[in-house]
């Protein structure tokens, strides 16, 4: 089975580089399976790109590609879930580590402003089976006297770039755990030359010390109750001011840090409401009040992110197939993978299109190309395409 390859996606996931991370966990086999470590890895990818298949069914379109002589019988559904048990999450989650990051070019429509690379992070939530494990390890929403309502759900947070929708990072973890919280983990993969957006439930000094400790900006859209101690009035009429931290030292485990000094903008839409953003870039003249507001806006490029992932690619409305925590973190990993991969195929596409803008190739179309490209494989791991990617993405 070492003919097993995932169609195009080969591209960003080569065996080579499973087989690495795959020695690195210690998941290399010491005796010969049906299941070898690799297969299980391109099988659990394969899961999260046909969501709808069952388990035996994703084995078939995965090993349909490959040569009449080779004879291979379809395990099983309780031996594909014990191997993935073998194999587990950790995999999985270094596997994305090594193919996650920014991927668009210095010429890439919208990646860059002023020359910093921008990126947003956001979270959302997929919903799990209700088993008793699931339910204990995530939780999820509760009802009238705290009782939980609906699946169990995991909570997932990324740092992506906004010119490409490419994932930098990500964090998995509990409902229960959070938004703020995860998303603070995600300043390791920030650093000098990027400015990164977020919306207003996420700022706070925490969050704040965080990315701007590693040289990052950020612009974060700011509730009307914080950082309003003005401490001067520049001349755009954006202002500097004081954003304080909850002072429940319990929140902190000790005493709480001081303040940071923030740049407040101010400005309507249409005459609607008062948008507040606060920003790290303090400077009026380096970083104009009118452009801030107007890039602010990218910041929904994250959400239509999640609007490819959860809905196209993972399938609208379908819960997770994992019964068990380390299933559902290891598949979550995969569908990271597989969203990673197929973006970085968008975007080495777009060269070849007539805008070369990635946000304007469609995530369906290629989604569906990737599809098709895994039954069709020829049994050996597919050349890599050329740098406009596979014919028909265009």
């Amino acid at each position: 089975m070492d003919r097993v390859a995932l169609g195009v996606l080969t591209r960003s996931v080569p065996a080579g580089l499973v087989d690495e991370v795959v020695a690195e966990c210690g998941r290399r086999e010491r005796r010969r399976r049906k299941l070898p470590a690799r297969l299980v890895v391109y099988y659990v990818l394969a899961m999260c790109l046909f969501p709808r298949a069952g388990y035996e069914e994703v084995a078939r379109l995965l090993v349909e590609g490959l040569p009449g002589w080779v004879r291979w019988r379809v395990p099983n559904k309780s031996s594909i879930s014990r191997a993935r048990a073998r194999l587990g999450a950790e995999v999985v989650r270094r596997l994305f580590a090594r193919v996650a990051g920014p991927v668009a070019g210095p010429g890439t429509p919208g990646a860059l402003w002023r020359g910093l690379r921008v990126m947003a992070v956001d979270g959302t939530v997929l919903e799990v089976p209700d088993s008793p494990g699931n339910a204990e390890a995530f939780g999820g929403q509760t009802g009238a006297g705290g009782v939980r309502v609906g699946y169990p759900q995991v909570r997932v947070v990324t740092l992506a770039e906004c010119g490409t929708h490419a994932i930098a990072d990500a964090e998995v973890g509990a409902y229960t755990e959070g938004e703020p919280g995860l998303v603070r983990r995600l300043a390791r993969a920030t650093g000098a030359g990027m400015l990164v957006l977020a919306d207003r439930g996420l700022l706070g000094v925490a969050l704040w010390r965080a990315f701007t400790a590693t040289g990052a900006h950020l612009l974060v859209r700011a509730r009307h109750q914080v950082a309003n101690k003005i401490i001067s009035v520049l001349p755009d009429g954006s202002y500097l001011a004081r954003l304080s931290p909850c002072h429940k030292s319990a929140h902190w485990g000790g005493s709480p840090p001081g303040p940071v000094t923030v740049r407040i903008i101010e400005y309507t839409v249409d005459g609607g409401e008062v948008i507040r953003l606060a920003t790290s870039l303090l400077d009026p003249q380096a970083a104009p009040a009118a452009e801030l507001a107007s890039l602010y806006h990218q910041r929904w490029e994250i959400e239509s992110a999640y609007r490819e992932f959860k809905t196209y690619q993972r399938g609208a409305g379908l819960v997770l197939r994992s019964r068990d925590p380390e299933g559902v973190r290891q598949e979550v990993w995969a569908h990271l993978v597989v969203y990673q991969a197929i973006r970085d195929l968008i975007c080495h596409a777009a060269p070849g299109a007539a805008h070369g803008d990635p946000d304007r190739l469609s995530f369906t179309r290629a989604l569906n190309i990737v599809r098709r490209s895994i039954p069709a494989q020829a049994g050996l791991s597919p050349l890599p395409p050329g740098p406009s990617g596979p014919p028909g993405l265009r």
